[in-house]
């Protein structure tokens, strides 16, 4: 089969499409044909080694202990390990796989059943392949560390982003005030998802004597207290993406701020979760929430959408086709 293969870190001209051995799925796994997948910042990071945090976590300091990238895929089930309950051959799939060592740029991949959802019924492979990772951590963060709840108040820093574009959608489907903040560009995309308001931060500051009762920071690039400022009493921030620096100001810093009462702030511990995973698979088919996509490239372009997603500016998600 064909894979986008890498063994050392670097830029994405490390990659090469090469032919390698098909997978054989193991007693409790799922031999998926991918027929789509999406890059995250996950697959950016792991590419390149950086930051160097990355390569602690994945126990390999000098080169990629797995050779093919790919996070989120959707697909069909080709084959199944005996102990598998779930699927069988044939059904139309998608999950994140990052628990399972990646492998999602290539045509198959062998993968636990728990890592996999039955795919919406509404969307294409492709459309599907965006949804995984991204759909569950705008979900995580939003109820399971924001609590939202309908009526309220809720800020999305990043909110043409991948998680950013989810995020809105999903919290609007909880009956929450949305504004969103981003980039000139962005606004009418991140109207056109629901937000109820658009703050450009390009020529308004989200301090602007509005305060929220959840500020969920997709791509964070203030300091912390510029957002406990903008919460209201008892409200939540959570941190999901932004700089290293946003990163360990929640890490570290948000714990202390919270036990000081009367506002929480910190950082979503987010994982795959079937669960959750399925959740949102309900809202899109309820058409609550509809994945946005940048760019879609080849296989064998790989590198290229690689390159394109680390320059920072994509709108939604950057998917790739295996077909």
């Amino acid at each position: 089969m064909k894979a986008m293969v890498y063994t050392e870190y670097g830029p994405p001209d490390v990659l090469q499409l090469k032919e390698v051995e098909k997978p054989t799925p193991n007693e409790d796994q799922v031999l998926v044909k991918v027929h789509a997948a999406s890059v995250n910042y996950g697959d950016w990071a792991f590419l390149r080694g950086k930051p160097f945090l990355v390569r602690m976590m994945s126990g390999s300091l000098l080169k990629p202990k797995h050779h093919v990238l790919g996070m989120d895929i959707a697909g069909r089930v080709e084959a199944v390990g005996g102990s598998v309950a779930q699927f069988q051959p044939g059904d139309e799939v998608f999950g994140d796989i990052s628990a399972y060592g990646f492998g999602g740029f290539a045509e198959y991949v062998a993968v636990a059943e728990n890592a996999l959802a039955p795919k919406p019924a509404n969307l294409t492979f492709e459309a599907a392949a965006a949804v995984p990772m991204a759909g569950v951590v705008a979900l995580q963060g939003l109820c399971d560390c924001g609590q939202v709840q309908s009526g309220q108040k809720v800020l999305i820093v990043g909110a043409s982003g991948g998680n950013g574009t989810f995020a809105v959608q999903i919290a609007k489907s909880f009956g929450a005030d949305v504004t969103g903040v981003c980039s000139t560009r962005n606004v009418d995309l991140v109207r056109s998802i629901g937000a109820d308001r658009v703050i450009d931060y390009t020529r308004e500051d989200f301090q602007n004597g509005q305060q929220y009762d959840l500020i969920l920071a997709c791509a964070g690039y203030r300091p912390i207290l510029d957002y406990r400022r903008a919460l209201a009493p008892g409200g939540t921030y959570v941190m999901v993406g932004g700089s290293m620096a946003q990163v360990f100001q929640a890490m570290l810093l948000g714990p202390a701020i919270s036990m000081a009462g009367g506002k929480k702030m910190g950082n979503l511990a987010a994982k795959p979760d079937q669960n959750d995973l399925i959740a949102v698979k309900e809202l899109i088919e309820a058409g609550k929430v509809v994945p946005v996509i940048d760019r879609q490239y080849p296989l064998s372009e790989v590198t290229e959408a690689l390159r394109y997603y680390g320059k920072g500016h994509t709108r939604g998600k950057v998917v790739i086709t295996h077909l």
